[in-house]
């Protein structure tokens, strides 16, 4: 369960300081690494800005075409339906959110005010963890109804909602504290936003481990683990005979469907947790190598553009895991390009 923002925010907290989530481009100078130079990282604006334009129409084509698929024409007998809405909700919500990002990221100003700042710093967020909740719920769901298919009879979509309005409040409630911290002398007449907001520091280096380690196995290692042992036990169902009433295409299907959860997983977010747990320490003292200090910066604004590719590959998830869905995609596709010949033929006999 991502509960990384929790474990930020339950900390004492002392004098505001420029670290941030995302990287800041305030010079690292400490007592302990005076002889670093500054990292000025300079080219996180323009990397922000080209990789939000290029996820933007995509991610708004594909989670709209996605979300309107799965709602209208998707069975309810359909496993994990319930759960890809939700995570084409998460997606489609960070999408919305991405064009005022662009904004500021090209023109180096926020005239927005307050809210709509820390509303879609929120977004950022809510986003990246829903997306690791929802994930982590297909790959349990598909690899226990492989192995317990008489329950999966009887599994009753109502029970998905639940669990996907528990995962919901979950993720909102620990997301909160990133807009909370994140918001310290941020007033309407502020003209910076996201990366560089001020943020206050946590006091001590000793909670600083432990709170980030603690933070990490919750929200990344801990679903990594669930993700890669379903889709070990998804595979390793191919090659046995331990599955009753279950043929060959059905666990091919369900493989495929936790393969790519683990790959949208590792892709997006691997990067970002990995990179995370290292910015903490060096942001707070923890780490003073200059070498370190400077990697781990300067793959900041990657890793954290790779965390936002997950609105574009999800919907992936949904096409090629979902026969229904490519059915439904087919079908819409072949209509809309048969009533455009049949209007090109008809205008032409019309000047004919």
């Amino acid at each position: 369960m991502p509960l990384q923002p929790l474990f930020l925010f339950s900390t004492g907290i002392s004098h505001p300081s420029y670290t941030t989530t995302e990287v800041s481009s305030s010079p690292v100078m400490t007592q302990s690494n005076q002889t670093c130079s500054s990292h000025n990282i300079t080219f996180k604006n323009s990397l922000y800005a080209t990789t939000y334009t290029l996820i933007f129409i995509p991610g708004l084509l594909a989670n709209s075409a996605a979300l309107w698929v799965l709602c209208r024409f998707i069975s309810k007998n359909n496993k994990a339906v319930i759960f890809m809405i939700n995570l084409a909700v998460a997606d489609l919500a960070h999408v919305l959110s991405l064009p005022l990002r662009i904004y500021y990221y090209i023109n180096s100003t926020w005239p927005f005010g307050r809210f709509l700042c820390l509303l879609c710093f929120y977004l950022k967020y809510l986003n990246m963890y829903a997306s690791i909740c929802f994930l982590t719920c297909i790959s349990i769901q598909r690899y226990f109804f492989l192995y317990q298919p008489f329950k999966a009879k009887d599994w009753k979509r109502r029970y998905d909602v639940a669990i996907s309005i528990v995962m919901w409040l979950v993720v909102g409630i620990a997301c909160l504290p990133f807009p909370i911290m994140r918001s310290y002398g941020l007033t309407n007449t502020t003209n910076t936003c996201f990366a560089d907001l001020q943020v206050r520091q946590i006091d001590s280096k000793v909670a600083t481990v432990l709170m980030t380690g603690t933070a990490e196995l919750f929200g990344f290692i801990g679903p990594l683990v669930i993700i890669l042992f379903c889709t070990w036990k998804t595979k390793d169902s191919l090659r046995g005979f331990q599955i009753p009433l279950q043929n060959s295409c059905e666990r091919r299907k369900a493989l495929r469907m936790v393969s790519m959860c683990a790959v949208v997983f590792c892709v997006c977010f691997a990067p970002y947790h990995i990179n995370f747990f290292f910015y903490m320490l060096v942001k707070e003292n923890v780490i003073t190598d200059c070498f370190l200090s400077a990697i781990t910066l300067y793959t900041q604004p990657f890793c954290l553009s790779l965390a936002s590719l997950d609105c574009c590959l999800d919907p992936i998830l949904y096409f090629f895991m979902t026969s229904e869905f490519q059915d439904q995609i087919s079908r819409h596709s072949s209509m809309v390009i048969r009533s455009r010949l049949m209007s090109k033929e008809s205008a032409s006999s019309i000047k004919e």
